[in-house]
């Protein structure tokens, strides 16, 4: 399995220029904990992640210190070149950049660098937690035989 098949392909996105209250508003509504800021691609069509914008970066970055949320643009907030895992990478590639970089979420990318989705930890998380079960469930089975023939 390769991150496309785990990503969320519904990536709520924001553009550098847009003020901050903007951000925080759109983050409400869509709720969400982070927004992909991104450029259009070119020619090639599509849009490019130039950034990440989290809700930490607003609390810690803006409201800590007091500034005017309207004053601010994502620019000057936004965690700037973030990482980002292939469409192609296996699930232990992204897990191992993410653990890397110390980041929750990476935006996915085909391999011109177009945005075309989005993998959190949570994701990753949940995959491997089906994996894992179908071999838990047997196991745990076996201790209780186990723990009962000793009685």
């Amino acid at each position: 399995m390769n991150v496309y098949d785990l990503c969320q392909r519904h990536v709520v996105t924001i553009r550098r220029h847009e003020d901050l209250s903007h951000a925080a508003w759109t983050m409400r509504e869509r709720n969400v904990g982070c927004l992909v800021v991104v450029e259009p691609a070119g020619a090639i069509g599509g849009e490019r992640p130039i950034g990440m914008l989290t809700d930490r970066d607003i609390v810690t970055n803006v409201i800590a210190r007091e500034t005017d949320p309207h004053a601010v643009t994502v620019d000057d907030v936004m965690t700037r070149h973030p990482v980002t895992v292939w469409t192609s990478a296996s699930v232990e590639d992204a897990l191992q950049r993410m653990r890397s970089a110390g980041v929750r979420r990476v935006p996915v990318v085909d391999d011109r660098g177009r945005l075309t989705g989005i993998v959190a930890l949570d994701d990753i998380f949940e995959h491997l937690a089906q994996r894992v079960s179908p071999t838990v469930t047997p196991i745990r089975r076996e201790i209780r035989l186990e723990q009962v023939a000793q009685t």
